[in-house]
């Protein structure tokens, strides 16, 4: 488990932990079906995303899990 949480994707590629649970959200949108790759056209809005990196604490304060959202801009 990591102890820090990055402030950039550029930092939390640089840490195994980080990584594993960034294919796991990945992985959890390909299991509940909800994202879906499709060839870019002029005409097309694109929405960008956000990682968001978060270390959830329990009631004494000691990190307890390493926590990972893929987020929709806008």
């Amino acid at each position: 488990m990591s102890q820090v949480e990055p402030l950039s994707v550029k930092k939390a590629l640089k840490d195994e932990f980080w990584i594993m649970f960034m294919h796991e959200e990945l992985n959890q949108f390909k299991k509940n079906d909800v994202w879906e790759s499709i060839p870019y056209s002029k005409n097309m809005n694109i929405i960008g995303t956000k990682w968001v990196f978060k270390n959830k604490l329990d009631e004494n304060g000691l990190i307890t899990r390493n926590k990972v959202r893929l987020l929709a801009k806008g």
